[in-house]
């Protein structure tokens, strides 16, 4: 089974990334982009046949390390 977590920073927590990857699309001539948000994707394999026995041992790793839960969001995507 394979899942797609993706992990974002909450809202109003700042993101001097993003602003640094807005300001370079500014620079390379890239214009009307209002604002940039980083985050992370991880592509995960697993051997189980349960999606839901899937969904939470992705949320245990999301809880346990994948996702720094005080400042980040995370969504689990399975296919």
């Amino acid at each position: 089974m394979k899942a797609r977590v993706i992990v974002t920073l909450k809202n109003g927590v700042l993101d001097p990334q993003g602003k640094a990857i807005e300001g370079a699309l500014a620079s390379l001539g890239i214009k009307d982009v209002d604002g940039v948000r980083q985050g992370k994707v991880f592509d995960i394999e697993l051997g189980q046949a349960d999606a839901e026995a899937a969904r939470e041992t992705l949320k245990a790793a999301c809880e346990k390390l994948l996702a720094n839960t005080v400042i980040e969001n995370y969504s689990i995507d399975i296919a």
